[in-house]
């Protein structure tokens, strides 16, 4: 599954019932590329010394600067969007020592390419707030993970912050500084006023946990897999895909996945279960209330199946959000991802395109910044580029 897909979208954008080759595509910038390996300029992508990748990689960009989470490596790396290394955090038990990186200097020190020593276990998601202060999950060793018997889930991640410069401040679990440990974490996501929000998911649902830029849990958003809505007249069952909260304000935006069963009409037996649609809700993260409900129009294509012409329907995953209520969604097709935008307030909804191609398809990171620009990490066996779609000239206003 492609890691955390955030898109971005385009505008003079056509509505979605245009056929394929109406929809615009976005053009796309080639920025720098990592070659694959362990050293400070590199990237441990597929985890270099075991058979199997096993930790994650994520990509943030803020302000035109990109920062790499690297899980096998075991280091956060922050660069231009030319390619040149400003600083790095590194556990030096798992990486060789910085070549090109000053690793000793006094706080009073001005330097510009630094290296920062901290124990890094295996750094996951990502976060960037307005300070440039840095918010990454780690995941701890097994001696310090717990179980949770109510929730029947694993204890076994924190979010390490940084301040600016790279030096550890504290680190947060459940409750706040010094917290319980989360469980599993899925997105780090800041929001209105350097808030931080946690998304996390439980083998019973989804828990949001929301702190303020100090550090203090605010509130706390319990999704239960077995209360999620359904909307009026219709007899679903409701999956959730992904919780995304908004960049400017205290609203969460869900992606709920709706099926139904399917009848053998001769037999008039249960034959299966079918896509019955998709829905994007809105929620007040201070009250647990649902807000706007944005119905997802379907997107349909013409697939081969047995040298037959067949209609599909591709789901939409929630892939991120913009300031403003722009919702996006993102789908893989032949040659890229078809992108969805929606926005709260508005029944429009526009479509458009983005070109991966087939050999950078062994991993993807994407990012959507808080203007609307999508940023990637796209990997071939022997590089991971770093490119964008400046999607944010293309967004607009969606017509209601």
């Amino acid at each position: 599954m492609i890691a955390m897909i955030a898109a971005a979208f385009v505008a003079a954008l056509t509505l979605s019932a245009c056929s394929p080759a109406e929809v615009p595509s976005v053009d796309r910038e080639n920025l720098f590329s990592l070659s694959i390996g362990r050293m400070e300029d590199q990237i441990d992508l597929f985890g270099l010394e075991s058979y199997a990748r096993t930790g994650k990689t994520r990509l943030a960009m803020r302000d035109g600067i990109f920062y790499v989470s690297d899980g096998n490596g075991a280091k956060i790396t922050r660069f231009t969007s030319y390619g040149d290394l400003l600083s790095m955090i590194y556990d030096p038990d798992a990486n060789p020592p910085p070549l090109t990186l000053e690793t000793e200097f006094k706080e009073t020190d001005v330097v510009t390419r630094r290296a920062v020593a901290y124990p890094l276990n295996s750094p996951g998601e990502l976060a960037v707030d307005s300070r440039k202060q840095l918010y990454v999950e780690d995941r701890l060793p097994p001696e310090r993970r717990s179980y949770d018997a109510g929730n029947r889930s694993l204890l076994d991640s924190v979010v390490l912050h940084f301040d600016g410069e790279g030096r550890f401040l504290e680190y947060l679990g459940q409750e706040g500084i010094g917290g319980t440990p989360f469980p599993l974490i899925t997105g780090l996501h800041v929001s209105v006023d350097d808030e931080l929000a946690v998304v996390c998911r439980l083998s019973t649902g989804w828990n949001v946990y929301w702190f303020d830029r100090s550090g203090n849990l605010l509130f706390l958003v319990k999704l239960a897999s077995d209360e999620l809505p359904v909307p009026p007249g219709r007899a679903a069952k409701p999956s959730l895909d992904r919780i995304v909260p908004a960049c400017d304000g205290r609203t969460l935006y869900i992606k709920i996945d709706y099926y139904r069963d399917t009848i053998d009409e001769s037999t008039d037996t249960r034959a299966g279960i079918g896509y019955d649609g998709s829905v994007v809700w809105s929620m007040n993260a201070e009250t647990g209330a649902y807000g706007d409900r944005l119905d997802v129009q379907a997107l349909e294509r013409v697939e081969t199946e047995n040298d037959q012409k067949v209609a599909a329907h591709a789901i939409y995953s929630l892939t991120g959000a913009s300031r403003g209520g722009k919702v996006f969604l993102s789908a893989p097709a032949d040659g890229g991802y078809d992108i969805l935008l929606l926005q709260e307030g508005s029944r429009d909804q526009k479509r458009g395109f983005i070109r991966v191609d087939n050999e950078e398809l062994m991993f993807n990171a994407f990012f959507l910044s808080e203007d609307g620009i999508l940023s990637a990490l796209l990997a071939s066996e022997f590089e991971a580029k770093t490119v964008w779609w400046r999607t944010d000239r293309f967004v607009g206003e969606p017509r209601t």
